[in-house]
């Protein structure tokens, strides 16, 4: 909160705000959850936005093009999903939504194999603490034959069904996961990410000294999900805002209260 009434320093945090790096945010979701995927397999993914006259599109970086656009000679736009009914291994890259606007999504990283055997892990980041189950899966065979996992090219275990669970994950579980079917072959290759809680910062309960001006700026009014693309103009946007902020905060310590008179 702002506990002076000046004028000047309300028009300050008003510009303030008008220039923070808020962005209309969209997420990623692939249908389904995986990041590998059989040549010829069905794949649906979807920009799930906040605001929806952003224009959200979803576009990728291949082998062969850069920052294409679904629609553009692969996939079909089905608002609000873009489906690819018969993937390629040339399909395989780093796929994301981008509005008109420049902000963009999180970004996935599918892998599509010719081969025999695949490894069907989160495509999305994992939070601490929460399980997640890895599927080593075969195209003509059921999916329950006996399966060696590995992480960072280290076996972690052998599993009589295919299956295998990583209960309340950590950062340390965080690496390049692969799996093996005897007879069958090898899977590619997926990096799972973990992430951290949201933790909560309790606001201080000391009393500020006398004289103090407090100042509480929700996190929103920085940076918002500022994305790669978008990160020079985000630093920018911090240098501005840091530099204001050291000006009003000058302005309004040392302006005097009205009718405080000058005493010699």
């Amino acid at each position: 909160m702002f506990t002076s009434n000046q004028p000047e320093c309300h028009f300050s945090l008003v510009l303030i705000s008008l220039l923070s790096c808020t962005t209309n945010q969209a997420r990623l979701t692939v249908s389904p959850s995986s990041s590998q995927f059989f040549k010829g397999d069905f794949v649906s993914l979807s920009c799930e936005e906040d605001d929806s006259s952003a224009g959200w599109t979803l576009r990728r970086n291949t082998s062969k093009r850069q920052r294409s656009q679904c629609g553009d000679g692969w996939g079909k736009p089905m608002n609000p999903s873009f489906n690819i009914s018969y993937i390629y291994t040339s399909d395989s890259g780093v796929y994301w939504c981008e509005s008109r606007e420049g902000p963009i999504s999180n970004m996935v990283n599918l892998t599509v194999t010719g081969g025999s055997v695949i490894l069907q892990s989160p495509v999305l980041p994992v939070m601490e603490g929460d399980d997640i189950t890895l599927l080593c899966k075969t195209k003509t065979t059921p999916s329950n034959l006996p399966a060696a996992f590995y992480k960072d090219g280290s076996l972690i275990r052998k599993q009589p069904t295919g299956h295998m669970t990583i209960q309340h994950v950590s950062r340390s579980d965080e690496g390049l996961y692969k799996c093996d079917i005897s007879g069958h072959g090898e899977s590619p290759s997926s990096w799972i990410t973990v992430t951290d809680k949201h933790t909560t910062t309790p606001p201080p309960t000391s009393t500020p000294p006398p004289g103090f001006i407090s100042i509480t700026l929700p996190p929103s009014l920085f940076l918002h999900h500022c994305s790669s693309t978008t990160l020079s103009s985000c630093s920018l946007c911090v240098v501005v805002l840091l530099v204001l902020l050291v000006v009003l905060v000058r302005r309004c310590v040392h302006r005097k209260p009205e009718g405080e008179t000058q005493t010699s």
